[in-house]
């Protein structure tokens, strides 16, 4: 069995700050290994996108993936840890550098900006988990 992962991220909520979730889809060759849909209580939209990366990086490690394929439609959040751009907003370092720290587990990460047509499933599942923090206020 492989141990590359396929992994699709996204994060949202209603306002911005506001209710907000995180959806992590984690493919192994072809097949489906898990689906995440957490809400994360108030945020802004830029800490759930981070905020589901960090999930999903914290399951690869669990399993013991050694190259990822990670896949968001957060061009802000994929510039960031490229390096193309600078995180500016205090409230965003200790995630980028959770990131980083993270990254450092696995041998090779790929994290490509993808269209929200592209993230589908991801996006539905990090949806249904601010509807559902919303119906729980």
């Amino acid at each position: 069995m492989s141990q590359d992962l396929e992994i699709f991220t996204d994060g949202a909520c209603s306002g911005n700050p506001g209710p907000a979730g995180i959806g992590v889809v984690i493919n192994r060759d072809g097949k489906r290994l898990k689906e995440i849909s957490r809400s994360i209580g108030e945020a802004t939209n830029n800490i759930a996108e981070y905020s589901a990366l960090i999930c999903a990086l914290q399951e690869a490690l669990i399993f013991k993936a050694n190259r990822l394929n990670v896949f968001m439609d957060s061009e802000l959040i994929c510039k960031q840890i490229a390096g193309s751009y600078k995180v500016k907003n205090e409230k965003l370092k200790p995630l980028f550098d959770q990131v980083k720290q993270l990254l450092r587990g696995f041998e090779n990460v790929n994290i490509q900006h993808v269209l929200r047509a592209k993230n589908k499933e991801a996006d539905k599942l990090a949806t249904a988990a601010v509807k559902r923090k919303k119906q729980v206020m």
